[in-house]
């Protein structure tokens, strides 16, 4: 058996997720009807981590096993990205890995964006791919916030009630909010993340922006370790999946 690392790109609008479900279509489930068509075998595709309903990922990770050998990528991916065509799903690249590599043990960081459309005016090329908030965002101070989330923590506060996570510790390189025109980029970094961690943060930092709440309220907040403090988590349809590093 020989493994493959791939990378992919999707969008999450229509899927109920990455993970495989029986109430619904999944990014994994087209993944693996396509590559076990084109490669003539049963394909189990195992990803880099989970996605929830409607989050988008611009460059997921995720592996499989084959006992074929595929010599050429460039057909292997014209092939199966033409099985893949009725999905917002696309295969961007393949690369033969040793048999110990694995898309989620072997990951050293992940990297999540969240977009917010600032402005008043509702949304058309960007529907269903960013948060669109009408009142202006304080971005200055929403920066503060985003250093206090910065290292080692527990980011209990910011963890959906049935994650499974064996710790609530996560450490955070980088935590960076930037803005062009009328879009907020959130950019974390970690080498894992809590269920909703992402999408939790960027909902109290909203809060922040948009006056609800002051930097001192965040703070208490944060440090309370207690779901129930925590502003409503922002909606999945503005998170990405941006890169997997190894």
């Amino acid at each position: 058996m020989t493994t493959y690392q791939i990378r992919v790109e999707y969008l999450g609008t229509n899927f109920v997720g990455w993970q495989f479900q029986k109430n619904g279509l999944s990014i994994q489930e087209v993944l693996e009807l396509a590559l076990s068509q084109y490669l003539n075998e049963n394909i189990k595709v195992i990803g880099s981590g989970r996605t929830d309903s409607g989050v988008h990922a611009s460059e997921q990770s995720a592996h499989f096993k084959t006992k074929n050998k595929i010599n050429d990528m460039g057909i292997f991916l014209n092939a199966v990205n033409f099985f893949l065509k009725k999905y917002p799903v696309s295969i961007l690249n393949i690369q033969k890995r040793s048999n110990n590599f694995h898309a989620r043990h072997s990951a050293k960081e992940r990297v999540y964006k969240y977009f917010i459309i600032n402005r008043p005016s509702s949304l058309a090329i960007d529907k269903n791919k960013a948060w669109h908030i009408k009142k202006k965002l304080d971005v200055k101070l929403m920066k503060k916030g985003a250093t206090i989330l910065k290292g080692t923590h527990n980011f209990s506060t910011f963890r959906a009630s049935n994650c499974q996570a064996k710790s609530p510790i996560r450490t955070l390189k980088k935590p960076s909010i930037s803005k062009s025109k009328n879009k907020i980029v959130f950019t974390f970094q970690s080498k894992s993340f809590l269920q909703q961690q992402v999408r939790s943060m960027v909902g109290s930092l909203k809060y922040l922006g948009e006056g609800k709440w002051n930097l001192k309220d965040f703070k208490k907040a944060f440090q309370s370790k207690k779901r129930s403090m925590c502003a409503p988590p922002a909606p999945a349809h503005g998170l990405y999946l941006a890169k997997v590093k190894y």
